[in-house]
């Protein structure tokens, strides 16, 4: 159970429901861990530009997108976060391969080094707060500078986002379900 109630529209005063419409708009439900965060309408306003811009607006490749934010749900024990995004994952194209390597916590071993890079750059992000220098190098010369600092925000995004929906227990939706071999420990 959420640490605070999930607020729904009528909840907000109606000077701020367009913040709880536009979230409604752009992501076709407004999901509970932005129920949760609409607790603090401003900041949930904040925290969805951001979201937007990295899942409508970024340069970011879907392919490369997903399979960074399922490897920083995956190294944060994020289950919200992996069964929400699993689905998005497999829709945009990334290999079963991929998320099986990512969920066995092995990935990069045994993957073509472009999608490795991905996969190690993520886990370093969150690990370590940093890339190796290797890494960085590596990653910019895949994506050049503008997509690479497209790539460190996702992964800073979807670290900021399972740090809050851990802190406040956010419920899975309905209709969500996790993947057997997801590890939550």
């Amino acid at each position: 159970m959420a640490r605070v109630p999930y607020i729904k529209r009528d909840d907000l005063p109606e000077s701020q429901q367009n913040i709880y419409d536009n979230i409604s708009k752009t992501r076709g439900h407004v999901a509970n861990v932005f129920s949760a965060l609409l607790n603090n309408p401003e900041a949930t306003k904040a925290v969805t530009t951001v979201g937007e811009y990295i899942r409508y607006n970024s340069h970011l490749d879907p392919i490369i997108r997903e399979t960074a934010i399922l490897t920083t749900a995956n190294e944060m024990k994020n289950g919200y976060e992996w069964a929400q995004h699993e689905p998005i994952a497999r829709e945009v194209g990334v290999r079963d391969e991929v998320i099986d390597s990512i969920l066995s916590g092995k990935g990069p071993m045994g993957l073509p080094a472009k999608e490795g890079i991905f996969i190690q750059s993520a886990k370093e992000l969150v690990k370590n707060g940093t890339l190796t220098s290797r890494t960085y190098q590596a990653l910019e010369h895949l994506l050049g500078p503008q997509v690479t600092i497209d790539f460190l925000v996702t992964v800073g995004y979807y670290s900021m986002l399972s740090r809050l929906i851990h802190s406040l227990d956010v419920d899975f939706d309905e209709g969500l379900t996790l993947n057997d071999q997801f590890e939550t420990n």
